[in-house]
């Protein structure tokens, strides 16, 4: 609490509302907009900003799936999949975590965001050149269940390892590989990623990396808007959405690398 106590409360609350409404719209549980954010406005130490957003992301992931539930955009069989195996996964990482250093951390993190921004960005720009309404464009390609445990088992390590909730990585993964459409892939990565951010905080506290009193205000300010921000995914054009998420990613992913760089 010492930590929360030596900064604006205020600033906290606003990245909470700006990161809910952000994981509710993309998917995802929100740490490339909060870690570099709480560094940024609120001086955190990069292990704190790393680490006291995983908290937050249960309860605005939990959110944002109850809008994508009414909608039936889950598919169960790849959640089970994805969730027996990153689980375990991601403590696997979290525990690695402990022996990186917090700047190395946050370098990889932002790495890998701006490479599936651009990735993604690729693909839907191809897509929409090529502009043909087929069947198989929002078709599911039937994934065998190895191929599918294996990459949750990656992105669980990874997500451990970076104090991430993973739900950037499995959107990207469900969108490339399995062809999903991009609302039903946002539906699966954000309800993975309340699984995977249990975890992946239940680990980072007992190595002493989360911050409660941040955490908390994070998770209260974030959880009525990431149901906004879901609520505005599910009405959005798919065309829009699909670059909104891409572009984002790579903002989000310079915006850290940058400030981490030069720190």
């Amino acid at each position: 609490m010492e930590l929360l106590q030596q900064n604006n409360y205020l600033v906290v609350i606003l990245i909470g509302v700006v990161v809910g409404y952000l994981s509710g719209l993309l998917g995802k549980g929100g740490s490339a907009v909060s870690t570099p954010a709480l560094q940024i406005f609120a001086g955190i130490n990069p292990f704190y900003a790393l680490a006291s957003p995983l908290p937050a992301a249960i309860t605005s992931t939990l959110s944002a799936s109850a809008v994508y539930r009414k909608e039936h955009l889950f598919d169960k069989r790849v959640i089970l999949l994805c969730a027996l195996f990153g689980i375990p996964a991601t403590i696997i990482g979290a525990w690695g975590s402990h022996y990186l250093k917090g700047k190395t951390l946050m370098v990889l993190t932002a790495l890998f965001i701006i490479g599936l921004g651009v990735s993604l960005a690729i693909t839907f720009l191809k897509k929409n050149k090529n502009c043909t309404t087929s069947n198989t464009a929002g078709k599911q390609a039937t994934a065998a269940n190895g191929y599918i445990i294996a990459a949750a088992f990656v992105i669980g390590l990874l997500s451990g390892l970076l104090a991430n909730a993973g739900g950037i990585l499995f959107s990207t993964f469900f969108i490339k590989k399995l062809h999903m459409p991009i609302k039903r892939a946002l539906a699966c990565s954000v309800l993975l990623s309340a699984f995977l951010s249990i975890p992946g905080t239940l680990t980072h506290w007992f190595l002493g990396h989360i911050d409660w009193g941040i955490a908390l205000l994070l998770a209260v300010t974030a959880l009525p808007f990431s149901w906004l921000g879901a609520r505005t995914a599910i009405r959005m054009q798919t065309s829009l959405l699909e670059k909104l998420f891409a572009f984002s990613l790579i903002g989000f992913g310079m915006y850290d690398m940058v400030y981490t760089l030069m720190k």
